[in-house]
């Protein structure tokens, strides 16, 4: 397989230059206003998001080799990232229809695979919320969908990270029935969207177990889903269907959870290419800009914002390059 030129730079923009992709995410909307006016006690402004954005962009960038923003709030973020880091923008509305079935998402108006681009986009990311056991109907309509949105970033030269959540409407996400179906609905998505129809170029997804249901670990919760070995096979058996590169999505979990996550999948031997990481780098922050303002939240991110960013990467070395899954030699990427 390989990439068109601009996929290629696009790509090579957002990776290490081990073809890695350590990047930090910031396209938290709806649910970051939220989180912040809850701790604040009050309204967020569109300044507050914009400078909420700019400061963990300013100061954590240093540490990732990308960041992912959101056209928003985040552009002017977007302009204080470091030198060495490239720059993704989501394509998508904020939350779902909450309307009908199937938590359909929806672009952003005023914004295209072009004007993202144009924007300064190295890449475009889509977050979809997917799991194999909807009715055909409406999984017909999200595949539709993420082929159109294929077609647009073939078109423009772009690549296409596509993010997929999990769910399952009116049960306990976070609970023990759940993550014994989370497997089978996080290989399946994969499954599915790493066909060649859809034209993404990396998929990024949730690991593939919940790791408070795996007994033996330290974040295990005291109900076991599966055993540490079983988790391992099911690590295994997702990464197994994935023809195209895939990265693993922090999904507002601790960081301690999110680095024992990346250990597991390093024992694990699977070959993942990086990670998209969030909340679990910095929503420990989020109180500390809401009640006490800017200058404290600098420096919160200036100390532990950095030790989780650099926790993270740290457990980056068993993440293996994509540079050979797109048949692009690391000398050559460049070129």
């Amino acid at each position: 397989m390989k990439l068109t030129p601009g996929k290629l730079a696009g790509l090579k923009r957002v990776s290490t230059d081990r073809g890695v992709i350590a990047a930090a995410a910031m396209d938290q909307r709806g649910s970051l206003q939220k989180s912040l006016a809850k701790e604040k006690g009050g309204d967020i402004t569109d300044a507050m998001m914009e400078e909420f954005k700019s400061l963990v962009t300013e100061i954590l960038t240093p540490h990732a080799s990308a960041i992912l923003l959101d056209p928003e709030w985040g552009l002017p973020a977007s302009k204080r990232r470091a030198k060495n880091a490239g720059l993704l923008l989501a394509y998508e509305k904020t939350g779902y229809d909450k309307t009908g079935p199937g938590r359909l998402g929806d672009l952003l108006d005023h914004w295209s695979a072009r004007r993202l681009k144009e924007a300064g986009a190295d890449c475009v990311k889509i977050l979809l919320y997917y799991t194999p056991f909807d009715p055909k109907q409406v999984n017909d309509q999200k595949h539709a969908w993420i082929e159109r949105i294929g077609d647009e970033c073939r078109a423009n030269d772009v690549p296409f990270f596509l993010e997929f959540v999990g769910y399952e409407e009116g049960a306990d996400e976070k609970g023990l029935e759940y993550a014994k179906k989370k497997p089978q609905i996080v290989t399946e998505s994969m499954r599915e969207f790493t066909k060649d129809r859809y034209g993404v170029d990396v998929l990024k997804v949730e690991v593939p177990v919940n790791m408070k249901f795996v007994e033996g670990t330290k974040s295990f919760g005291g109900q076991k889903a599966y055993t540490k070995k079983e988790a391992i096979d099911l690590f295994h058996k997702a990464a197994g269907v994935a023809t195209k590169p895939f990265i693993y999505l922090s999904a507002g979990v601790s960081n301690a959870e999110f680095s024992e996550t990346l250990e597991l999948a390093g024992e694990s031997g699977v070959k993942f290419n990086g990670v998209l990481c969030g909340r679990a780098t910095w929503k420990e922050g989020i109180p500390v800009y809401a009640k006490q303002g800017a200058d404290a939240f600098r420096k919160w991110l200036e100390t532990e914002g950095v030790k989780n960013i650099e926790n993270v990467n740290g457990k980056l070395k068993a993440a293996t390059p994509w540079y050979s899954i797109y048949e692009a030699e690391p000398a050559l990427v460049g070129a």
